[in-house]
């Protein structure tokens, strides 16, 4: 048995600065440049388990389960969810459905402004709740390239439209980690954060256009820039507040998508806007293929019906997937939990977090059927059928993709993350929570939580806005109409 220690040094600073450190560590090393993130993920978690051995005093073998449960958690639920994200998106590539999805909203206005609203936000809303962690600005950059922006402007602006709805990604896994963390109730937590983020889409679009067009090109389409910001930030307010945090986003894009496409039926901007690159200094363009240049027909209503059933299957299921009376329902027959052998038990909470020595559980929970990627998987499946794919064919489709694609790497370096960070929940996590809560409040997990993600993501497209940032307006980008 092994009694946490939370201020080894005496000085609630230098406690805080050394359980900070492996996060600092995982953030100086990704905005280097210099180092991917898999292998920064491998130095922070390293890192993490030095900090606990040497500076916190817990014993090796411990340190290292530990370490390995958060890997492990990492993957079940957060890198399933990515998987099997990436296994739906393969099917409809191979049906030619998310080419239909892409003319489709691509079709709804020529004004590259409006695409961004509809596609970059809203939609990459949709992908953020369903699956984040790099999928929805992978997914809308995609999109946008096959629109015709320059790949700046579409992997760029896709950042900055994925602000909006970080906090409720993945189905509330930033909600549910942080709730893991405090032991604090989720939809307590889901419904607090519902009542200060709304603002932030209100703000956004906004943000958004002017960055792509700068501030006139922004004023001349600001009623459908209100629209999509109002349309999701209410939304998000209701269902975090009086449904549950998990298909906070999921809903609200819906909704802002309907609102948007509803209301430019009635509405268009007095000028479209027809150019797809960044106002200035954006050479990127010249990198992409030739066009091709075959015409592409509109497609035809039991086309564009079948492009939109799987993300119909996965907003049904997820619905599903995300009640409590389900969980409630299957969890009793799909649990297999896993008591950590010599880390179960063997690390007492004490005084000041606990007041008395309390045991710390380490138990893994594989609750294989109510996980969220689970549910993706059947809703892929579904598809699948729906589709006209085979059984063979949906198997072979499982298949993970080679090193050289990015997003087949991304679950890897989730697990890993998450492994530094949850591996330290018996030791650096605790030790960071005490004298964190003493020096700057209860706000602190909050903006820890979010904030490193959103660093991270800001990071990545800082020098593509300082780029955007000097350019100018241009005769040549607006059309009378």
């Amino acid at each position: 048995m092994w009694n946490q220690v939370y201020d080894p040094f005496g000085n609630a600073t230098l406690a805080t600065a050394a359980a900070a450190l492996p996060v600092i560590t995982l953030l100086v090393l990704i905005a280097s440049n210099r180092v991917k993130a898999p292998i920064a993920a491998i130095i922070a978690l390293l890192v993490a388990i030095g900090v606990a051995i040497w500076a916190f005093t817990m014993p090796p073998n411990l340190a290292v389960r530990a370490a390995i449960l958060g890997a492990v958690t990492g993957f079940f639920p957060i890198g399933w969810i990515v998987l099997n994200v990436l296994f739906l998106y393969r099917l409809t590539l191979e049906k030619g459905a998310f080419e239909t999805l892409q003319v489709t909203i691509g079709g709804v206005s020529p004004d590259r402004r409006l695409q961004l609203l509809l596609i970059a936000f809203s939609f990459g809303a949709f992908f953020e709740g369903a699956s984040g962690f790099g999928t929805p600005v992978a997914m809308t950059g995609f999109i946008l390239i096959g629109l015709g922006f320059s790949p700046l402007a579409a992997s760029g602006l896709s950042l900055i439209a994925n602000t909006a709805p970080v906090a409720y990604g993945a189905l509330g896994t930033p909600i549910a980690g942080l709730a893991s963390v405090t032991g604090l109730d989720p939809y307590v937590l889901g419904a607090m954060v519902g009542r200060q983020l709304p603002f932030c889409p209100l703000i956004v679009p906004f943000w958004l256009i002017w960055v792509f067009a700068g501030f006139r090109g922004m004023l001349q389409v600001w009623p459908a820039i209100l629209v999509t910001g109002v349309s999701f930030a209410i939304p998000q307010f209701l269902i975090s507040n009086f449904i549950n945090p998990w298909i906070v986003d999921i809903g609200a894009s819906l909704i802002s998508m309907a609102c948007l496409i509803l209301f430019l039926k009635i509405w268009r901007p007095s000028q479209i806007w027809t150019s797809p690159a960044l106002r200035s200094h954006d050479d990127s363009a010249a990198t992409m293929s030739a066009p091709n240049s075959a015409p592409v027909g509109k497609p035809t209503t039991q086309q564009v019906w079948l492009s939109l059933l799987p993300w119909m299957i996965v907003c049904v299921v997820l619905l599903i997937w995300g009640t409590g009376w389900f969980k409630n329902l299957v969890n009793p027959f799909a649990t297999w939990n896993y008591l950590v052998p010599e880390l179960h038990n063997m690390v007492q909470k004490v005084a000041p977090v606990a007041p008395k020595p309390t045991p710390e559980p380490a138990v893994f929970a594989f609750t294989w059927l109510t996980y969220t990627g689970s549910g993706m998987l059947i809703a892929g499946i579904l598809s699948g059928f729906l589709m006209g794919i085979s059984p063979i064919r949906l198997v072979t489709a499982t298949r993970i993709r080679g090193h050289g694609d990015p997003l087949s790497l991304l679950w890897h370096a989730v697990g890993l993350a998450r492994g530094g960070t949850h591996g330290l929940r018996y030791r650096v996590q605790r030790s960071l929570r005490q004298p964190a809560e003493n020096n700057v409040g209860a706000a602190g997990p909050i903006a820890g939580a979010d904030g490193r993600r959103q660093l991270l993501r800001r990071r990545h497209g800082q020098n593509d806005r300082r780029a955007i940032d000097r350019g100018g307006l241009h005769g040549d980008q607006l059309v009378r109409t």
